[in-house]
């Protein structure tokens, strides 16, 4: 059975307004959402990113899934509105308190900086107005080959007919770019009444030029891959920083095929439930600094979802960022 997921639900300080949106999507069958926090930086004032909600504070009670016996799953990410080179900022420590990094580059050298350069997950495609360049190969290769996927959000189309040419408009020029290779399709939704399915999402993704297995993916394993990819990119650049006996940890697949991604602290992302609950179908083992080859052989097995190292950490890998 697939696991779906929708990594983008706009954050709202009206709480019951959130809350109606986190239990639609449960109740449409998604496993996985993402609270979005959009910051849009100015040259005129201070930037202050913003700073995630707990989610016990948003939700008293998280939602079962459509179908599935568990809760849905929450995350927080942040996407950044970049104008200008200098809106973004690699070694912010601000980004590290959200789970998943976004960009939403608005002309061509921003695009192709994203796409090589940045060190994110997800690069956002506008969907309320005509793109000011085209898509280019060498930069979407770029990106597929680092993990980073596109993404075309859809309820703007929902909301007016203008921005719904837009969307499909930008929509098939990024799929004749990629074919139709990492690309996540996700709401955007301000609304409960703006979310669509799973299945009716990929039934969009036909009308955007995905081939039906791609579109498919679009709203499944590709988010999977973006969420694998946001843990070991925390994992690649972490520092044995702190002084306890926690101090890194990396993601591997669940026997469900959902993912769990643990933080230093030892709870997985997006859950108030402590790793290796048998509700969330994980495990827990734990290794010395000394052996990763048994971290790695482990994760391949996919039998476990959750490693932690105790001691000094693993000297951290070399990322394009740290040059």
């Amino acid at each position: 059975m697939s696991v779906f997921m929708d990594l983008n639900v706009l954050f709202s300080p009206d709480r019951n307004r959130l809350q109606g949106v986190i239990e639609t999507a449960a109740h449409l069958g998604f496993s996985t959402v993402a609270i979005n926090y959009v910051f849009e930086p100015s040259s005129k004032k201070k930037q202050v990113i913003p700073v995630p909600c707990p989610i016990s504070e948003l939700i008293d009670q998280l939602p079962v899934v459509q179908g599935r016996s568990r809760p849905i799953r929450v995350l927080n990410r942040l996407t950044v509105l970049m104008s200008d080179s200098s809106h973004f900022r690699p070694s912010a420590p601000e980004y590290r308190r959200f789970d998943l990094l976004a960009v939403q580059p608005t002309t061509e050298k921003l695009f192709h900086a994203a796409c090589m350069l940045y060190d994110v997950d997800i690069v956002c495609i506008s969907v309320t107005e005509k793109l000011p360049f085209i898509f280019k190969r060498a930069p979407i290769n770029g990106a597929v080959e680092r993990g980073v996927v596109f993404e075309v959000s859809y309820s703007a189309a929902i909301r007016d007919a203008t921005m719904r040419r837009y969307t499909i408009a930008n929509a098939v020029c990024l799929m004749d770019s990629c074919k139709g290779k990492n690309v996540i399709l996700s709401s955007a939704a301000e609304k409960a009444l703006e979310l669509r399915g799973p299945y009716d999402v990929t039934n969009l993704g036909l009308l955007f030029g995905l081939s039906d297995g791609d579109a498919k993916e679009a709203v499944s394993s590709t988010c999977r891959a973006v969420l694998l990819h946001a843990g070991n990119k925390y994992y690649s650049t972490s520092t044995a920083s702190t002084t306890g006996s926690t101090a890194m940890s990396t993601t591997a697949m669940c026997a469900d095929q959902s993912v769990c991604v643990q933080r230093p602290g030892g709870r997985p992302v997006g859950s108030s439930t402590p790793a290796g609950s048998s509700r969330r179908r994980c495990t827990t083992q734990t290794v010395g600094s000394d052996s990763p080859e048994q971290v790695a052989a482990a994760a391949a097995g996919g039998d476990l979802c959750v490693f932690t190292w105790t001691g000094e950490a693993p000297a951290a890998k070399k990322t394009r960022s740290d040059d």
